[in-house]
């Protein structure tokens, strides 16, 4: 019986990016591409490809900071609704996906960085994607903004909160293009029981 259950959920690909270099000064630098190519490790040209990356603080909790791990967040996943949200919220006309550092812009998916982690985002020719988890703002893309605009979008953290996207890796290689369609697969089995007393330590 399949563990992945295909849905009737699809969203469209609106733009792809790659961030060719690391941050500097708390600054992303993003730029758009025409196509994302993608391998086991991800998208050769970006910086978080790899089939393995330095511990970040991301999982402090778990491994010191630059332990080699499973390099579960090859890409950066956001949606174009949350970005007009979050835009509105800043008071801006726009937000440019590349001062997210963003790898793809997907419309159509309704509460989207809260997609159920390990669910699959499979594309026309079989590229897919899988869901590590919820990907948290952080102060990086307000300075980008800032510096970009002129000193617009420096709340970018407060509010992008919920609305940032989520971070995946590629289980099956092929292509990503702008107009492609996504079907998302979700886990067969329901939310673990125990969930919210892990979140708040009553368990024990």
């Amino acid at each position: 019986m399949p563990a992945l259950i295909p849905t009737q959920f699809r969203g469209t690909v609106t733009w792809l990016g790659v961030q060719r270099r690391p941050v500097e000064k708390l600054e992303i630098f993003g730029e758009p591409v025409a196509e994302m190519p993608l391998t086991f490790a991800g998208f050769a040209p970006e910086v978080h490809a790899g089939l393995t990356r330095p511990s970040c603080s991301r999982v402090l909790a778990q491994h010191p900071r630059g332990t080699t791990i499973r390099n579960a967040r090859q890409l950066c996943l956001v949606s174009a609704e949350d970005l007009a949200e979050i835009a509105a919220r800043l008071g801006m006309e726009r937000i440019d996906p590349a001062w997210l550092g963003a790898s793809v812009v997907i419309a159509g998916l309704p509460d989207f960085s809260f997609l159920p982690p390990s669910s699959r985002l499979q594309g026309p020719d079989g590229v897919t994607l899988v869901v590590d988890m919820e990907n948290r703002p952080c102060q990086e893309p307000a300075v980008t903004m800032a510096k970009a605009t002129g000193g617009q979008g420096k709340a970018f953290k407060t509010a992008a909160r919920g609305r940032r996207g989520v971070t995946a890796w590629v289980e099956r290689e092929g292509t990503l293009r702008p107009g492609d369609s996504l079907v998302l697969h979700v886990p067969d089995q329901r939310v673990w029981a125990h969930l919210e007393a892990a979140r708040t330590g009553a368990a024990g």
